[in-house]
């Protein structure tokens, strides 16, 4: 199988990849998530990875656009614990140091760490493993890069300083995607997108259909419709699958309410035997 993620080797949805799919897995970097979504529709048995949201800075909103525009469904998930590290050319000292790169969200959860540098100035890249790649590239003696302990190693970079993150409880969710459902048992999560109408009550109404057969919402995300001011589209991860009631029932009872209802996909929620059994 092939799988598509965005950034570099040594990026961080490359590590999720391997975590999911499985460290034989042929993996496929391209630059942006676009193409990642492009990737996967395109080719039968083609899969993707992608981050959908960060335990400090919340969800990723252009995947949820993606998850719309293009015909593929999420098959998993996979949390991966995100570990920062301050890492330079071998024998580079940190006081010599003068300019640090790393991906722009990277830079936002070393803020802590950052704020206590003097004279160092701090420039955005688009990927925390091509910031790596830029230092070893230039042969920059006076400059660092914000990657994980991966980028490191590929690029041959020294650890000038270990877990730099401000909040060591930092994770980030990746979901799988592909052309082609999964039929998972046993505890499972659906994630859906719906639009409601425009009048008085109208998302009490949709959210109605849930809570009144004790269906637990695990995720609620509100994204702008394009084109339509003002109006929205809601993104739900609810327990259960969507041909079985009690979920069944509650999602013919959701096309009753709203003017558009999909499914992204039905999926087991994130643990370790949960991805050996998709492997199988």
């Amino acid at each position: 199988m092939m799988i598509a993620y965005q950034g570099e080797p040594g990026a961080f949805s490359e590590q999720a990849a391997r975590k999911y799919f499985g460290t034989h897995a042929i993996l496929k970097p391209l630059p942006t998530f676009s193409d990642v979504f492009a990737d996967a529709e395109r080719h039968p048995a083609g899969f993707g990875i992608v981050p959908i949201e960060n335990s400090l800075f919340g969800s990723i909103h252009q995947v949820y656009d993606l998850l719309l525009k293009h015909k593929l469904f999420i098959i998993g998930e996979v949390k991966l614990r995100i570990e920062l590290h301050l890492m330079a050319l071998p024998k580079t000292k940190r006081n010599s140091v003068r300019t640090i790169y790393s991906q722009l969200q990277a830079i936002g959860q070393c803020e802590n760490f950052l704020s206590t540098l003097k004279n160092v100035k701090v420039e955005a890249v688009h990927d925390t493993a091509a910031a790596a790649r830029f230092i070893q590239e230039r042969k920059r003696n006076d400059a660092a890069a914000i990657a994980s302990e991966q980028a490191a190693r590929v690029h041959g970079l020294q650890i000038l300083k270990r877990n730099i993150e401000s909040n060591h409880r930092n994770f980030t969710r990746f979901i799988a995607l592909s052309r082609k459902p999964v039929q998972p048992s046993g505890k499972v999560k659906t994630s859906l997108v719906f639009a409601v109408k425009d009048i008085p009550g109208a998302l009490f109404k949709a959210l109605a259909v849930f809570a009144m057969r004790d269906i637990n919402l695990l995720k609620v995300e509100s994204r702008p419709i394009i084109g339509k001011p003002w109006e929205y589209l809601f993104y739900l991860d609810v327990e259960g699958m969507p041909n079985r009631n009690p979920l069944h029932q509650a999602l013919n009872h959701l096309e009753e309410v709203c003017t558009f209802v999909r499914i992204l996909g039905s999926y087991w929620p994130f643990d370790d035997s949960a991805i050996l059994r998709h492997r199988k």
